[in-house]
């Protein structure tokens, strides 16, 4: 009986312990065991960090960089059978979609600063960029003050629309700003000579205007908006457990020689769909960044020494 009973109570216990740890699975991690499934937020045309293919598949350096810490949260829930979905986010829709639980993690061009970090989180920063514009050669434009009386486009709910905007009052330059939906249409305004400028950051500039009909007939200005800002994948605020498993993986990857490797075919090779190439080799802040990852929204942060 004495056996019987210290066998009992040590089921009793084994099973209490399964169930504490089974209740301290909170936030994200727990959506995603009792749901089996993690929802990534993916951009449709954000070259080269998320966009779609010839196929209509959500690609990119992004993208590779979350289906990294998918593997993470598998190994984390000692379940590699966990669901991967795609949700289409848009500037406008990503905050909301992460800070309501739509989205787990919003893989794309999301500048990490003070303001944002009030609403969702960061992982470590994945790429510094600045806001500048790109116009046509024709034109002549590559100061701020060159934009002035002129019209000028913005992808709406983006850092750089509130930046232009705020340079706009500053310097009473009179610009007639025109937000667009997404990065491809504010591009075409330019093409179509719609707005004479297209302010975003200068890494997705380079893109648009290498896939365009004519790369040669476009122009990135060297004047900026911006210090370098860091672009991070998001996540829901106040989920201290998840955000330590995304921290863990993105700093093991961007540390290893395959975060240098994942840089180089996105950044440096030919990338899909038209095999275009961005040629964008990693600097000394990127260098900085994947050697001391942080997930800071201070661009003074990222400073190379």
């Amino acid at each position: 009986m004495k056996r019987i009973f210290l066998l009992g109570t040590m089921i009793a216990a084994a099973v209490c312990t399964t169930q504490a740890g089974a209740q301290e699975l909170t936030g994200t991690l727990k959506k995603i065991k009792d749901t089996g499934a993690i929802t990534i937020g993916f951009r449709d045309s954000s070259v080269p960090f998320s966009y779609l293919d010839d196929n209509q598949k959500p690609v990119g350096f992004a993208m590779d960089i979350c289906y990294k810490i998918v593997d993470a949260v598998k190994k984390e829930l000692k379940n590699d059978k966990i669901e991967v979905k795609l949700n289409p986010v848009t500037s406008a829709t990503r905050i909301p979609l992460i800070a309501n639980g739509t989205v787990d993690l919003e893989c794309g061009s999301t500048t990490n600063n003070a303001d944002r970090q009030k609403q969702v989180a960061f992982t470590n920063t994945h790429f510094l960029t600045a806001s500048r514009f790109v116009s046509k050669k024709a034109a002549k434009l590559d100061k701020i003050d060159d934009l002035k009386g002129k019209s000028v486009v913005s992808t709406s709910g983006t850092t750089n629309i509130k930046q232009l905007t705020e340079a706009n009052a500053a310097r009473n330059l009179g610009i007639n700003v025109i937000p667009a939906k997404d990065h491809a249409e504010a591009f075409l305004m330019v093409e179509t000579d719609r707005a004479v400028a297209f302010v975003m950051d200068d890494i997705l500039l380079a893109s648009l205007a290498a896939g365009a009909r004519d790369p040669s007939a476009y122009v990135i200005s060297k004047d900026a908006f911006s210090k370098a800002e860091p672009y991070g994948i998001m996540l829901r605020k106040e989920d201290a457990p998840f955000k330590k498993v995304v921290d863990a993986a993105t700093a093991e990857l961007y540390k290893s020689p395959e975060g240098a490797k994942i840089y180089d075919k996105w950044f440096t090779q030919k990338i899909p769909p038209k095999g275009l190439n961005l040629n964008v080799p990693m600097g000394a802040e990127q260098k900085k960044a994947f050697t001391s990852p942080s997930d800071s929204p201070d661009p003074d942060a990222y400073a190379a020494n």
